[in-house]
This record gives structure tokens, sequence and C-alpha cells, in this order.
């Protein structure tokens, strides 16, 4: 028992527990967790707090570093599709997408022949049909290759997310085109970069996985707190008691709301438990 007893911090990975881009774009080694972040989860994970990481990536992408993470919780992956246990090497909760959304997007790459489609399966493996150079800049990224296929037959599934790669202006009518064919009826469809268009079942979010995950620890909405510094990170920051960004932060998470503090680089998540040490 401690003064953080029933409260969940949940936070993205990339550039808001770590300073991840400017590493990875560069090809430099990847980077390390600020002191001030891993002094501040010792404290709040030692005085009873839970903590989680909340991110994008797919399991064996975060899985590079899941090692050098303080958490003792499981991790939202795949922007919200599920919940895995490192300690346990399983999932815990997954929403894969509908039988028969990965077809259509077949469809799609039909009419823009430059698409590329990034698709996460439940075995861990990360596919991609017809990669292009943001396909190939995303592996720079999470360096984690991809299995490139000519076909999304080939794919298996079932499929935990579909992510088009493509310049923002085609991917702004590839948005188009997924809506007016109703996929927001079965479908999460939401930029996560300019250059990345992201698809998920119905309700998986990183907000409501991670509201999952409070339910399972039985842990009350009031208690939970967020931190991101991307779009995709709004629905988490939304979801939680309060939602908090590094000064980083892109202009979406800004406008709604959150409550900003100092940059990834020099400990967000610092700044955001001195803040949680004061409430509590």
């Amino acid at each position: 028992m401690g003064k953080f007893t029933g409260v969940l911090l949940a936070s993205d990975y990339d550039n808001t527990l770590l300073n991840t881009e400017a590493a990875f774009l560069s090809g430099a080694p990847a980077p390390t967790i600020p002191p001030r972040n891993l002094q501040a989860l010792d404290y709040f994970m030692g005085n009873g707090g839970i903590f989680t990481v909340s991110t994008g990536r797919a399991v064996p992408s975060i899985g590079k570093f899941a090692a050098d993470i303080p958490c003792n919780a499981p991790f939202v992956v795949a922007n919200g599709a599920a919940l895995y246990d490192f300690r346990a090497h399983a999932y815990a909760d997954m929403l894969p997408l509908p039988d028969g959304v990965p077809d259509r997007a077949g469809e799609i790459l039909s009419l823009f022949p430059t698409a590329a489609l990034e698709l996460y399966d439940t075995k861990d493996i990360v596919h991609a049909v017809r990669p292009n150079k943001y396909t190939r800049l995303h592996e720079q990224i999470t360096r984690f290759p991809v299995r490139a296929h000519a076909e999304l037959s080939e794919v298996p599934r079932p499929v935990l997310k579909m992510m088009f790669e493509d310049d923002h202006e085609i991917l702004e009518q590839v948005e188009k085109e997924v809506l007016a064919r109703n996929w927001a009826e079965d479908c999460e469809v939401f930029f996560t970069a300019k250059t990345l268009l992201e698809v998920t079942a119905k309700g998986a979010t990183k907000g409501s996985m991670v509201l999952r995950l409070a339910e399972r620890l039985g842990i009350a909405r009031e208690n939970v707190y967020c931190a991101g510094d991307e779009a995709n990170d709004i629905s988490m920051l939304q979801a939680a008691a309060e939602g908090f960004a590094p000064s980083n932060c892109a202009e979406p998470v800004r406008e709604c709301g959150a409550t900003i503090v100092g940059s990834c680089s020099d400990g967000a998540i610092a700044d955001i438990i001195a803040i949680l040490d004061r409430r509590y």
C-alpha cells in the first residue's frame, strides 16, 4: 500500500516517455529513458502506483525495448487493439478487425496504386503489401522489419490493425474513400502521422483499452491518468481523469485540452508524477 495505490498512469512510448524520433530517423543507437523519468517511476510504483505504456507499436517492435521500461501492468499495443503482458508473454485482451475488413483494403489499394498497407497479425508479425518509401521509413523508426507480400490474400488472419502509407495528400483521399464506404460503422479510422492512416476495430482505441485495463485492475476512472504527444493519443487523454502532454506534442493534442508539461527529452513523465504527488 502507498499513496498511489489505485492510481493508473499510462504513457505513450515514442516522444513521450522518451525522445525516439531524432535517434531512430538518424540511425543513431536507441535512446534511453531520461533518468528523471526512471527515478520518478521508481517512486510512483514503489508507492503503489500502476504504470503502463500505451503505444501504436506492434508487440515485437515495443518488445525490443520492454525490458528497459519500468512497468507493472500489461502494455496497450497496436493503438488499442490489444493488451500484452510481457511478464506472461501473452495477450491479455484483444479487439481484432472484423472478418472481411482486411479484404476491403484491397479495393482501396486498387484505387491508389502508390499506397502501401501494413497489417499487424496476432502472431507478432508485421506484414506489408506493396511496401513503399514510407514503409521503409516506418521500419527505420520501429526498428522492426516487415514481411513483404505481393497480394493481400497472402496475409494471415485475424488482423489487429492496418495502416495505409503514402503522401499525406493521397491519404486524405484514402480517408475520404474508406469513410464513403461506411468503414466507420465497424472501424476506427485515424491519422497517427501525416503519412500513416490507421484502421482498427470499432472501439479499439488507446482510450478504450486503457479503460479496459483499469477495469481489469479495479482502478476507478477518476484515478486514471494518461500522457501522449500525437493525435492517436487523444482518445486516452480525453478518457482519463486528466490527460497530459509533453511540450513537444502535436498541435491537435494541445487543442484537445491536455495539460502541457516539459518536453519528452527533459522528463515529461517525472513532471506528471510530481503533479500527482501533490494531488495524492
